[in-house]
């Protein structure tokens, strides 16, 4: 507990945009979120007074760090699950539980879970030679999907195997390298849907609308909130689908569920558990954001209303561009404000590199055709420096 305010102190591992996010929803409960960092430029130290440096693998700094925390919790999945329980076993309030966030670290355990649980995954298969991959697509069909278990995100640690001999080579290339792997069917997919839920160790859950995902390249450029054209029966099931995970594990704090919409019903793709990049348009786009929902649920308090505060609301990523801009980040959000001056930007106070997520923009409004627009506008506007109206200005 904080002497000065009487408020909880709610420590994050981890440094990264969503830690900073976090703590800017923290400051309005009274709190000043502790954040432990690898770095003092990471894009949380840049924004929190409270700030430790350490690594998240370092168990020492872990113990250190959680010293004066009511809580602990995470921006990122990659502590080491021994740590997490050597840090339960001490007392620590580890939220989620390391049980639980085992499930959104080891994707095979995740798998074998959800399926154990009678919820829609694709079929899949543990990978430790060559001819495990070459049965599985004899029997399910090339291409086939391979995934490292751990580790892999935003398209990183995933290969498609169009034939036999390209999986032979590949899965060779990667067993010797010691990458836990696994395979599965490759969805006919839709598009891609994300369910967003919070849920407290007392046991309430709140849902968010669900939302589509825009993907290019394995990332994410665009969130649309609410999902354009999903029947009320795909919502109930999505939204159940997610709540039924985060009871069935015991997840606390944010559940993200990663979706695809198939033409034989919805296939869950992945699962986060911390805020997450589908969650961002919360922010200006519902009565409570993702990062003060987190904050709330792993403290126990009562969740706030989900409700959207627009009939249309659009995230959409900065991207850094593939070339040098001559326009700077303040002359290019001068341009932006002056366009649309109810765009929202959130910048994370990171160095441009090209394809580096550097922050995102959210627009609000009646009509979603033309909310989504403006949002790819905004976007390629901040990341590229040019309009794609036919009015650039450099």
């Amino acid at each position: 507990m904080d002497h000065r305010t009487g408020t909880p102190v709610v420590g994050m591992i981890g440094g990264g945009q969503l830690a900073r996010m976090t703590h800017q929803a923290a400051i309005p409960l009274g709190q000043s979120l502790k954040v432990l960092a690898t770095s003092k430029d990471d894009a949380a130290a840049l924004v929190a007074p409270n700030v430790e440096i350490g690594h998240h693998t370092d168990l020492e700094a872990l113990k250190n760090f959680a010293q004066g925390c009511d809580v602990v919790t995470f921006d990122h999945e990659h502590v080491p699950g021994e740590h997490l329980r050597a840090l339960a076993a001490s007392g620590v309030s580890v939220q989620p539980g390391p049980d639980a966030l085992l499930h959104a670290q080891d994707k095979l355990v995740m798998r074998r879970e959800l399926a154990e649980l009678g919820l829609p995954v694709p079929p899949f298969a543990e990978v430790t030679k060559v001819a495990d991959v070459l049965e599985f697509g004899a029997e399910h069909g090339w291409p086939c999907v391979l995934k490292t278990a751990r580790g892999g995100y935003d398209g990183r640690g995933v290969w498609v195997l169009d034939t036999p001999d390209g999986a032979a080579r590949t899965v060779t290339e990667l067993l010797e390298s010691g990458s836990p792997l696994l395979v599965e069917q490759r969805v006919a997919l839709r598009r891609e849907l994300a369910a967003l839920v919070a849920r407290s160790p007392f046991g309430q859950g709140a849902v968010w609308p669900l939302v589509e995902t825009v993907q290019q390249d394995g990332i994410c450029m665009q969130v649309l909130a609410p999902a354009p054209n999903a029947s009320p029966e795909l919502v109930e099931q999505a939204q159940g689908v997610a709540l039924k995970i985060a009871e069935s594990l015991d997840v606390t704090g944010v559940l993200a569920v990663e979706l695809f919409e198939t033409d034989n019903g919805l296939m869950i793709n992945e699962l986060a558990m911390r805020p997450h990049n589908s969650g961002h348009w919360t922010i200006e786009g519902s009565r409570t954001s993702q990062f003060e929902q987190h904050l709330r649920a792993v403290l126990d308090y009562p969740l706030g209303s989900t409700e959207q505060t627009a009939p249309a609301v659009v995230m959409a990523n900065l991207l850094g561009s593939p070339t040098e801009l001559k326009m700077g980040v303040d002359e290019r959000l001068h341009h932006l404000f002056a366009r649309y001056p109810h765009a929202k930007v959130h910048l994370y106070g990171k160095s441009e590199r090209p394809g580096r997520k550097l922050g995102h923009v959210t627009l609000l409004g009646d009509r979603m055709d033309e909310v989504r627009e403006q949002a790819r506008l905004a976007a390629h506007w901040l990341s590229h420096a040019e309009w794609l109206d036919g009015h650039q200005i450099h």
